[in-house]
C-alpha cells in the first residue's frame, strides 16, 4: 500500500484548507484510515481517522472545525480543515490500517495501530 498527502500549504488564519491521501495497493475490505500531524518538537498526534464503515473519530483540538470524508472509488481520504489556527501548523501524515483494527475504540490516535504512512504535507497557519 502506497499513500500521498496533497493539498497543504500555507493560509492565514481563520482560512481553510483541504488535505487528500490517495492510496494504491491492496486494502481489505475493513480498513482504517487517519490523519496525524507533528510539529516541531512535538510528539505525532492523531487528528482524524475514518473506517470503512464510515465512522469518524477526531482530535478534541479540531472538533468541529475539520472533518475526515472518504471516496472509496478514487481510493482517497480527504481532511477538510476550516477555522485554521497557527497552532494546526504542523507536517500532516496519511496512515492506513488496511485491516481496520487502529479504528477500534480507544485506539484511533496511536500511531503504532497503522502500517502504512505516507510522505507528509506542510500546512502553516501563519499571517
Amino acid at each position: 500500500v502506497q499513500l500521498v498527502e496533497s493539498g497543504g500549504g500555507l493560509v492565514q488564519p481563520g482560512g481553510s484548507l483541504r488535505l487528500s491521501c490517495a492510496a494504491s495497493g491492496y486494502i481489505y475490505s475493513s480498513y482504517c484510515m487517519g490523519w496525524f500531524r507533528q510539529a516541531p518538537g512535538k510528539e505525532r498526534e492523531g487528528v482524524a481517522a475514518i473506517d470503512s464503515d464510515g465512522s469518524t473519530s477526531y482530535a478534541d483540538s479540531v472538533k468541529g472545525r475539520f472533518t475526515i470524508s472518504q471516496d472509496n472509488d478514487k481510493k482517497t481520504v480527504y481532511l477538510q480543515m476550516n477555522s485554521l489556527k497557527p497552532e494546526d501548523t504542523a507536517m500532516y501524515f496519511c496512515a492506513a490500517d488496511p485491516w481496520g483494527n487502529a479504528c477500534s475504540p480507544g485506539s484511533w490516535s496511536k500511531s503504532r495501530g497503522y502500517t502504512y504512512w505516507g510522505q507528509g504535507t506542510q500546512v502553516t497557519v501563519s499571517s
